[in-house]
Parts: structure tokens; sequence; C-alpha cells
């Protein structure tokens, strides 16, 4: 880490997610009030690697803290897993005079930043923005609170549709390899079940809730299937509970729906904290870390843990189902 920090970069790599934009935000003004360059990085780890930098002052962020996307623009970048590619990118930064860089991104991202890390004497400090939720060192990255009201206004409409036809509905979400939106989104929808890859779904178990519950007079049932599930493909699961319960079976998958738009205020705040704590971070010598927050306070998380220690669901959620379900 340089002696003196006088220049930081910002980009955003990897998925979207809905607040990336409050979070460089952030990053600038923060820069800015401690007298700073701030130069905007474009297209990731690929724009990096190609220079493709633009200096930022603060009115070079306003009015983008209500937008979705990022206005940096972000790439899936396969030079990274290259020592090449690295150099280049290290190269790049040190030839426009960056000190220290704020990422923000998923772990994919904070694996191509450690090892930038462990190449070079800069400085890099993450910021978790993915609406997987899948980040460990922080309670919710930026966009998980806007995929869950998202998928959530999307469930709410095809329940209605639901009871119309007296039909069950498979509704599937993102998540990657994590069930914290199917989760979240399940328990706030009133799903009849929620199919997550963190807990094995016994299928004949599940088609008898469900026959339990036409007995008890539902019309129609809403389950919430997380994507990276065991069943591989959500229309398995549908076809099969159809055949054994002879009830009519839809599929509906949201999609990237769940990463645009605006964000929500809680994400927006969320991306305002991280994005200065960020910066706050470069300043005090904290590189190597992603920042979160855990329980209201703001933390730094080494790298490496981010991948190798797994985030756990919220175990009381899936007590609550059964009985908010019945």
């Amino acid at each position: 880490m340089p002696k003196e920090l006088k220049r930081i970069g910002v980009l955003t790599s990897g998925g979207d997610a809905p607040g990336m934009n409050a979070a460089i935000r952030a990053v600038v003004r923060c820069a800015v009030y401690h007298d700073l360059d701030v130069v905007g990085i474009r297209r990731g780890f690929s724009g990096l690697i190609h220079s493709e930098f633009q200096k930022f002052n603060r009115r070079s962020v306003a009015n983008i803290i209500q937008k979705g996307g990022t206005i940096l623009e972000t790439s899936r970048c396969p030079e990274m897993f290259r020592k090449e590619g690295r150099k280049k990118a290290i190269d790049a930064m040190k030839s426009e005079g960056i000190d220290g860089c704020v990422v923000i991104g998923g772990d994919g991202t904070f694996r191509g930043v450690a090892a930038l890390q462990e190449e070079c004497d800069l400085g890099f400090i993450g910021v978790p923005g993915t609406i997987d939720n899948d980040i460990y060192g922080t309670d919710y990255t930026i966009g998980f609170n806007t995929a869950v009201n998202t998928a959530l206004d999307a469930i709410d409409r095809i329940r209605d549709t639901a009871s119309a036809f007296e039909r069950i509905f498979f509704v599937e979400v993102m998540g990657r390899n994590s069930g914290f939106i199917a989760l979240e989104v399940g328990l706030a929808g009133g799903a009849e079940e929620i199919i997550i890859p963190e807990k094995k779904t016994d299928v004949e178990k599940l088609c008898q809730s469900l026959k339990d519950s036409f007995k008890r007079g539902k019309g129609s049932s809403i389950i919430v299937v997380a994507e990276g599930n065991q069943f591989e493909d959500t229309i398995n699961i549908a076809k099969y509970v159809q055949m054994r319960l002879k009830v009519e079976c839809r599929v509906c998958t949201l999609g990237h729906i769940q990463r645009g738009g605006s964000p929500t205020a809680r994400d927006r705040i969320l991306a305002s904290e991280l994005g200065i704590a960020a910066v706050e971070g470069l300043r005090s010598g904290k590189t190597g870390h992603v920042v979160g927050e855990v329980k209201g306070k703001i933390v730094y998380t080494p790298l490496n843990d981010t991948w190798e220690k797994k985030k756990q669901i919220d175990q009381r959620y899936l007590r609550y189902l059964p009985i908010l379900s019945i």
C-alpha cells in the first residue's frame, strides 16, 4: 500500500445489481470530500486491462442514485485468470497513477481482486454488490433487497392467476447456488413450499403436503424454487408433481428482471454506507478486505474469507414456513 493515497479507481464487475450506482456515487463523493482524485474504470476488469479510464468529480455522479444497472458498465473477464492479464491491469493502474481501487461485485470479482492484491503493492478493497446475498462478511449485499421486492411483486401477481385457475405454480428465482432470495420472497409471498440448495427436498413429502393442503380447502399453491436446486431444472419437479397429483402445474422463471430496476431505499442506504466505508478503509490501510455490514456495524473481512467461509441461511425462516402455510 502506498504511504500516501492520492488517486483511487472504482469499477463494477460481474453481474450487475440495483444499488451499484449508489455505491459508485458514494465512493466518488467520499474521495472528493477527502481531497482524493478519483477515476472511473469502465467495463470492469476488461476496462482496467485496456485502460478505459474516466476522470470523475462530484458532478459526474449526479442523479444516478435512483438508477439500476451500473453507469460504469460491467463484464466477465477471462484474462484475469491469467498472470499476464493481471500484469496488464496492474501496469495500467500504475501508468494512470492509481494508488488504490474500490471494486464492487461478488465472490468471483473478489477472487480476481485477491490475485491482484498478492501480485502488487497497490491497495484494493471490495464492496459486495450481488443480488444473491451469498457473500460471507455482510448480512446483506447491495441489490438483494431490491431483487426480493421485485420477485415478491411478481409472485403477488402470479398468485392472482393461480387462484383463478386452481393451479400449482412453481416460481423460479435467481440466487445461483444459494437460497437467500427464495427463502425471503417465499416467506413474504406466502408460499406453500420453498425449494433451496441448502435443504434437501423430499419429493414425496412435497406431494403429500400439497395433497393435504387441497384437502384443507386450498385451491392453488405457490412453490418458490431457487435456481441451482437439487432437481437441476424446475420443469422436472413440476412435471413429477403434476403426474403424481393429477393437478395442473405451471413454471414461471423470473430471470433477469430481478437484476434490474430502481434500487429500494434500503439498497441505496446500504450502498452509500459501504461506498464511504470502502474509501475510508483504503485511507486507513485496510487493503485486501471486503467491507460489509453485520448487525448494523461496518466490518472489514479478508478477501479470501468471502468465498472460503460459507454464509448460512436463517434457519428460523425454514421453521416458520410450515407454520404459516397451513
